[in-house]
């Protein structure tokens, strides 16, 4: 007896996004953890999947390779552009430590935030408020990095008006032979950014949903509402926004290197994230799950290894 044997008539009935064969999904998840990092079909010759043992080696880990990759740029006399997450966020520490320790400069580094919460209409939280991304972007990288950081005019954030203009902007500093860099968070319905898995629905072929930049007002999934009422409100689903601006597949499947993050551990054994980084290594790509892309692309995914199981029922 489990949810696929009991859906039926229940109030999950409909609940998931249309696109989704949970038997199928289900059926990522390998009994035994250490075969998690096999390499699939799929993947991209360049991508690895790194375990990491506790949160500690995951945030110095993943703040290592943001930092080596600004350095690398700075030393190859390149421009980088880098699309940025809130969430994770342990490891903007650890890069704001390389790169103090190396002396490396950023003001070659042009930083996209992936998304901002919003209402309907995109209007977002002041940047002064504690959960505005933009106020944790201040606070946990751009400020911290003192002298050596990002110059101001080179930081974007996701804004109704300003999120529109990510797509030119990121395409001209390509064009001119900028590196992009994607650096993100895996969702609890598999999201990159805020682009949620429902919108699959709305595109008539995966070229068409591939060309997708961003979006103003995207509405949330309730399991995303969810997650971050228990990762970053404090369990209060009452203060979390049912919508958010998001960049789109068109933006953060272009990059020529991924630094992705997967920590979603609690305690005592409690997680939200261990399906998710299943079906992001074991599903094939399919736009109703949109992290399924990011292993096509060149780069590494730094993961907590007891997101790999085993995962089996255990009371808590």
């Amino acid at each position: 007896m489990d949810l696929l044997s009991t859906i039926s008539g229940s109030l999950l009935e409909g609940f998931f996004p249309a696109g989704w064969d949970l038997a199928k999904i289900d059926a990522c998840v390998a009994d035994d953890p250490a075969t998690i990092t096999k390499p699939q079909p799929w993947w991209h010759d360049n991508f690895q999947p790194i375990a990491c043992d506790s949160v500690a080696d995951f945030d110095t880990f993943m703040g290592h390779e943001i930092a080596l990759t600004i350095k690398r740029s700075r030393d190859a006399g390149e421009q980088l552009a880098m699309i940025l997450p809130v969430g994770p966020m342990g490891m903007y520490r650890w890069a704001v430590y390389f790169l103090k320790e190396w002396n490396v400069g950023c003001d070659h580094v042009h930083g996209f935030n992936m998304d901002e919460w919003s209402d309907a209409d995109g209007n977002t939280l002041p940047p002064t408020n504690t959960g505005a991304f933009q106020y944790a972007m201040e606070q946990a990288f751009y400020g911290p990095l003192g002298e050596l950081t990002v110059p101001e005019g080179q930081r974007h954030f996701a804004t109704k008006d300003v999120l529109p203009t990510f797509g030119e902007k990121i395409g001209a500093l390509k064009s001119a032979g900028a590196k992009l860099s994607v650096v993100f968070g895996i969702g609890r319905v598999c999201h990159i950014a805020f682009w949620e898995p429902q919108f699959a629905g709305e595109y008539d072929s995966e070229q068409n949903w591939k060309a997708q930049t961003h979006r103003i007002g995207a509405k949330l999934h309730p399991l995303t509402i969810e997650q971050n009422a228990i990762t970053s409100f404090k369990s209060r689903t009452t203060l979390v926004p049912a919508y958010a601006n998001t960049v789109g597949p068109g933006l953060f499947l272009q990059a020529d290197w991924i630094i992705g993050g997967a920590d979603g551990a609690l305690a005592r054994g409690m997680m939200w994230q261990g399906l998710s980084l299943w079906m992001t290594l074991r599903h094939e790509p399919s736009t109703w799950i949109p992290s399924t892309y990011m292993p096509t692309q060149a780069g590494r995914l730094f993961f907590l290894k007891e997101l790999a199981g085993p995962l089996e029922a255990e009371c808590n």
